[in-house]
């Protein structure tokens, strides 16, 4: 009897899971793994600075998936299946251990992602998955029953499923081989047409490009013209400003980032926990104790002495001005960019050359408790080829993760 096929393309985060969960599903399948690039995991190599930012701790389900700017509504109910808590389980009882941090990113104890590589890669290889790298794929139509994946080698293979987990793509066309899952009435659009998530903002011209390396631990960033912020720590950078307020930011607003073409302003306000009034007030009192001490020379507020320098010289306070001295005027500007300073942005830069994609494969196209298409039985998808991205912290390997495990426990159905 001849063995049932099941072929992964990718070979990522999320189709090694789905490739990995499928064999231990399916013991007496064949599965093969398909990767066009040399090497495999690439993405979980570079994730985390080398790290590898496996999940976040958050068990809570309610609350994690309040962190994908799409794919909230999705994931809901594939989250039952599998979640964050199940990641943490699934690499412990392989030998895996995890640490929390501060923030909530949870990564390998050895700090080292090469720790989750090794791990999945032995899984692979015990279950006895055919790895093969350097496969590209050219087209993939089903023919008779089955599916036929023609190579960029013009190798053709032949499989009774398929799963493809081949990450996010850049430009619409280039889902073109993917067969067409479009839908009248399920599915009006199959693609939702791609856009960069997870970006820097890059200001040429900025004041502040001097000062990098400074970092404020919690400000308010706010795309002008929209009601788009995000507030937390933000980074300044040689080329502009970074950090996870931006980069939420980033994520949320990707689209209308997208319309505006990366040319925009925003605001931040660098001091987030207090009010314009808190500030006066708290100002006000400075001057009535410390009348002599010169305005620029000592932060307040607990701000980086080098950005409240930047931001009292910009108000037109001089080195030597003393706060019994400080004009009205003067003071109001210094308070106008503690609270709103307006910066031009022209571009974007990947954040730590980790690529993710807002939009892909409309999650309308498949079924939602399996992941196969609505229009093409024996077809799945897993990871970032779909219309699901999160913000930075684990969110997008816990997409990866949870996906990978739902195809892969269904595909042999």
């Amino acid at each position: 009897m001849p063995s049932f096929k099941i072929i992964v393309i990718g070979g990522g985060a999320a189709g090694f899971f789905g490739a990995i969960t499928a064999a231990e599903t399916f013991p007496d399948a064949d599965i093969t793994l398909l990767e066009k690039n040399k090497t495999v995991l690439n993405k979980v190599r570079i994730s985390g600075g080398g790290r590898c930012n496996v999940t976040h701790d958050c068990f809570d389900n309610r609350k994690l998936i309040k962190n994908y700017p799409r794919g909230e509504t999705f994931l809901r109910p594939l989250l039952k299946q599998f979640d964050a808590a199940s990641t943490v389980r699934w690499f412990e009882s392989r030998g895996v251990r995890l640490k929390t941090e501060a923030d909530g990113r949870m990564f390998p104890v050895t700090d080292s992602s090469e720790t989750i590589i090794t791990c999945l890669l032995q899984e692979a290889r015990r279950l006895g998955i055919q790895i093969r790298t350097s496969c590209g794929v050219k087209s993939l139509t089903q023919r008779d029953g089955k599916w036929q994946i023609d190579l960029l080698s013009d190798e053709t293979l032949l499989a009774d499923r398929v799963l493809v987990a081949v990450g996010g793509y850049p430009q619409a066309a280039s889902y073109g081989w993917i067969p067409d899952l479009e839908n009248s009435s399920d599915s009006p659009t199959a693609l939702v047409s791609p856009v960069p998530s997870l970006f820097t903002f890059n200001t040429p011209g900025n004041p502040l490009l001097a000062l990098a390396g400074v970092a404020v631990p919690d400000a308010i960033v706010r795309l002008v013209g929209t009601k788009q912020e995000q507030r937390g720590p933000v980074l300044i950078t040689h080329w502009g400003f970074s950090g996870p307020a931006v980069l939420r930011l980033s994520a949320w607003a990707a689209r209308d980032l997208a319309q505006l073409e990366y040319r925009h302003e925003i605001r931040i306000n660098w001091l987030a926990a207090l009010n314009e009034n808190q500030i006066r007030e708290q100002i006000q009192a400075f001057r009535q104790q410390h009348p002599k001490k010169q305005v620029a020379s000592q932060a307040l507020f607990g701000l980086p002495n080098r950005l409240w320098t930047a931001l009292a010289t910009e108000a037109g306070i001089t080195p030597t001005d003393r706060w019994a001295e400080l004009a009205g005027k003067a003071q109001n500007r210094l308070i106008n960019l503690l609270t709103n300073s307006t910066y031009a942005v022209s571009g974007k830069s990947t954040f730590k050359d980790e690529f993710v994609t807002c939009g892909g494969l409309a999650t309308t196209a498949v079924k939602s408790e399996t992941l196969e298409s609505l229009t093409q039985p024996g077809l799945f998808f897993a990871g970032e080829v779909l219309d699901v991205d999160g913000i930075t912290g684990g969110f997008n390997f816990q997409n990866a993760w949870t996906t990978g495990f739902v195809a892969g426990k269904h595909i042999g159905l």
